[in-house]
């Protein structure tokens, strides 16, 4: 398989082609660290103080729909095309995206996810995101390269994310599987939402497959047989349709990207999802085992 084409290449990948000068116009590294303000990191700023050499950062509360109240909605095809040309990358460019995340990955996933639903298929992630790199001794810098702007040429696959609408009408019908990916606790009921206007629960007949489930000890995505025996044991069919939540669309392309490896690509994603339900959904599409609820 092509290097351009793999959803997932490995540090020692990324320091071959940077010892061979090969970032450029054809091969383009974003930090796409994303961080909820509970977690009080600022990822521009960790950006600014250590990156991989010659990467760009790539920011998800900036690359939005900026009219829409909830959190980093997916932007127009205007928006994303400017977005991605300022950053050096054109429809030639294979991308490379990381993240900080002590996990090895939280938010890259997100930004994978949004290159090929914008019709850029070239696109990896940097499994184990930076924990990996550096755990290979790889070099990092503080030196920001601005790269040459490129014209990069968006087109939306509208079938791939999925409205409250859709959501609530596959409640009445169960066509389709809905897989959350946010923490058990989170999910039934029992723990806390890191949003102060939000209280956990989950959709109606959803299906929970923590995001971190996906990640082996050391960062990096678990290998086929993992992945396979993840889905089986939640009871997933991969043959079948099947949406993805979590608290505001991010790790929810985890899940995505996890059904990707295993050959099935069109995995979509509920973009509003849990911060959008809970507001909209009436009380009884709102599933929690919590007393009270009450985030502290």
């Amino acid at each position: 398989m092509a290097a351009q084409t793999r959803a997932l290449v490995s540090a020692q990948w990324l320091a071959d082609a940077l010892c061979s000068n090969l970032v450029g116009p054809k091969l383009r590294v974003l930090d796409s660290s994303w961080y909820l303000p509970k977690m009080k990191r600022d990822p521009r700023a960790e950006f600014a103080q250590k990156h991989i050499p010659g990467a760009s950062f790539f920011d998800i509360d900036d690359c939005r729909d900026k009219s829409s109240a909830a959190d980093h909605m997916l932007p127009t095809c205007g928006h994303f095309s400017r977005y991605a040309g300022d950053l050096g990358i054109g429809n030639g460019t294979h991308v490379v995206v990381y993240d900080t995340s002590d996990l090895g990955s939280f938010s890259a996933p997100r930004v994978w996810w949004m290159f090929r639903l914008f019709g850029h298929g070239s696109v990896s992630v940097l499994d184990g995101g930076m924990r990996s790199w550096l755990a290979g001794g790889h070099p990092v810098t503080c030196d920001d390269t601005e790269p040459e702007r490129a014209e990069f040429e968006a087109t939306l696959n509208p079938s791939w994310v999925k409205s409250y609408e859709d959501v609530l009408e596959n409640i009445r019908t169960g066509k389709v599987q809905v897989v959350d990916a946010r923490s058990a606790g989170r999910f039934r009921g029992t723990e806390p939402e890191p949003r102060e206007d939000t209280l956990p629960g989950h959709i109606p007949g959803a299906i929970n497959m923590p995001f971190t489930s996906f990640l082996d000890a050391s960062g990096k995505e678990l290998r086929a047989e993992g992945l396979s025996k993840l889905f089986r044991e939640a009871g997933v069919d991969l043959g079948q349709p099947l949406w993805a939540s979590c608290g505001s669309g991010v790790t929810a392309c985890h899940v995505v990207l996890a059904a990707h490896l295993l050959g099935h690509p069109g995995v979509c994603v509920y973009d509003g999802s849990w911060s959008e339900w809970f507001k909209r959904a009436s009380p009884e599409h709102i599933i929690s085992e919590g007393e009270g609820n009450k985030c502290e």
